[in-house]
């Protein structure tokens, strides 16, 4: 495994990252302890949940992932051992896909980053995680109204100003850095100019600074890459790459249209769209050609060209099985090369970021 400090944190974590937004819905309690067990035993050392999964969320089984993330840390007593990154929700004015999570703290607009509502959710986590501390907490999007979930142009609201100054977010984060419930703080889904600001308030009123952003990236979503990636780099603000595979598709288990059991774009196809295009299933078969050429597996492909982005301290691989969880771990053993970075961008270059 390889190993990168996070920002300009002292937090040092492992290039591949376990997402946990399966446990509890697609991936069964005692599964997910065997996938956990592996990962760390591979040396996986960081562990990303949030307060609303399992996805897709419902009120059934809203904060199962950190309850059992919570039981298997207290099992293996290996809490000083791992990092722990986990997401307090907000009431963007578009809601979460199909739904406006209303069985958090009221839901939709009132789930703000107030002072409340940050106390609140820090302790519930901490409760089901079971443990003191979080090592890295972050706003999982931001409050106002962004480009987000497979939008890419921006659309101005000049009515759009409910949302909690960042200044005031910062403060109320500075609050749980003080008391020790939160080590480290990050940003998710986040804009350019979202960046910039908190970093910029962060420095002016030294109050916690951002140390990474989590945003989707992967061969058929790059627009990190147009402006986020210089922010990422020249601030120290890391990205965390989630959905490196595009939700799976570009494994190649859904070509032909094949519906796998079990995952997500069987379980819910309409709730997923923004990755199932026309345009990105050309893409798509492209990339897995390529990988092919080089004598790799789709997935492993996929992962290592996210893995070796320059921006990227590591990578959020989402599995429900062993062997999908052994194939993304081997793909950290892949040498890159200058050949394969060309040939992709040749095929990213003939239609730009078809799967957002």
């Amino acid at each position: 495994m390889r190993y990168e400090y996070l920002g300009t944190s002292n937090l040092k974590v492992s290039k591949i990252c376990l997402g946990t937004m399966t446990f509890g819905e697609q991936v069964s309690e005692s599964r997910s302890f065997d996938l956990l067990d592996f990962a760390n035993e591979k040396g996986i050392n960081f562990f990303d949940t949030a307060e609303m999964y399992p996805v897709y969320p419902k009120k059934e089984t809203y904060g199962d992932t950190e309850r059992i993330i919570g039981k298997w840390i207290k099992e293996k007593k290996n809490r000083d051992q791992i990092i722990i990154a986990s997401k307090i929700a907000s009431g963007h004015p578009k809601g979460i896909g199909a739904t406006e999570l209303a069985w958090i703290r009221k839901g939709g607009r009132s789930l703000s980053f107030n002072k409340k509502n940050i106390s609140e959710a820090i302790d519930d986590s901490l409760k089901r995680l079971q443990t003191d501390y979080i090592d890295l907490y972050q706003l999982h999007w931001p409050e106002r109204s962004v480009a987000i979930f497979g939008e890419l142009d921006f659309k101005y609201d000049p009515n759009d100003n409910n949302w909690t100054p960042i200044q005031e977010v910062l403060e109320n984060l500075n609050e749980l850095v003080k008391i020790g419930k939160v080590r480290h703080i990050g940003l998710s889904n986040e804009t350019p100019w979202g960046i910039l600001k908190f970093l910029r308030i962060s420095d002016e009123k030294k109050l916690p600074r951002a140390v990474s952003v989590q945003n989707g990236y992967n061969l058929v979503n790059r627009v990190f890459d147009i402006a986020n990636s210089e922010v990422s780099l020249r601030e120290k603000c890391s990205l965390l790459a989630y959905s490196p595979l595009a939700g799976g598709r570009l494994s190649g288990k859904y070509t032909n249209g094949n519906k796998p059991h079990n995952s997500r774009f069987t379980l819910w196809p309409k709730r997923f769209s923004r990755h199932h295009t026309e345009r990105g299933e050309k893409a798509i078969e492209k990339y897995i050609k390529l990988a092919k050429k080089f004598n790799l597996s789709p997935s492993m492909f996929a992962n290592a060209f996210v893995i070796n982005r320059p921006f990227v301290a590591s990578s959020i691989i989402g599995v429900t099985s062993i062997n999908h969880l052994k194939e993304n771990i081997d793909s950290i053993n892949i040498n890159f090369t200058e050949e394969m970075f060309k040939e992709i961008d040749e095929i990213h270059k003939s239609d730009p970021n078809p799967c957002l």
